[in-house]
């Protein structure tokens, strides 16, 4: 079965959580991934830049739940830490690929293989995005069905 990802800014929880049956297509500005579980990632990106080790940010319920399906079984929604977030509206390129290398090996050490050229992409996607929220107060969420 094929997971569909999109990374999308909105100004609230709620407006994010409209969005859960359809996803952010036409409602907001997004980027689209394919087959990975993104929540887990916004896990291991969260540990790599701020430290966290992956339980602690587990434990502290990152990243937050925003929305799910009636059944359970359908497309959620997840906020990104607001340390992420931050973290990657503010990392240079030479950090985002240092981020993307060190993922890179969490996923090689679970046995799982990652091309280093698209987690790079990838984050620096992520980074761009976050980096247009600017001083408003929207947040970076995935929804991911």
């Amino acid at each position: 079965m094929s997971t569909v990802i999109r990374f999308f800014v909105a100004p609230s929880h709620e407006a994010a959580a409209a969005v859960v049956d359809r996803g952010p297509d036409g409602a907001f500005e997004s980027l689209s991934y394919g087959n990975s579980d993104a929540d887990e990632a916004l896990i291991e990106w969260g540990s790599i830049v701020t430290g966290r080790s992956f339980e602690r940010l587990v434990a502290a319920d990152e990243p937050e739940a925003v929305a799910d399906s009636d059944d359970g079984d359908g497309p959620v929604v997840f906020a990104a830490s607001e340390s992420l977030q931050g973290a990657l509206a503010a990392a240079d390129q030479s950090r985002l690929g240092e981020v993307s290398q060190l993922w890179v090996q969490k996923r090689a050490a679970k046995g799982e293989t990652f091309d280093q050229e698209i987690a790079t992409k990838i984050l620096s996607d992520l980074a761009r995005l976050a980096r247009g929220v600017g001083g408003r107060d929207h947040r970076l969420y995935c929804w991911m069905a």
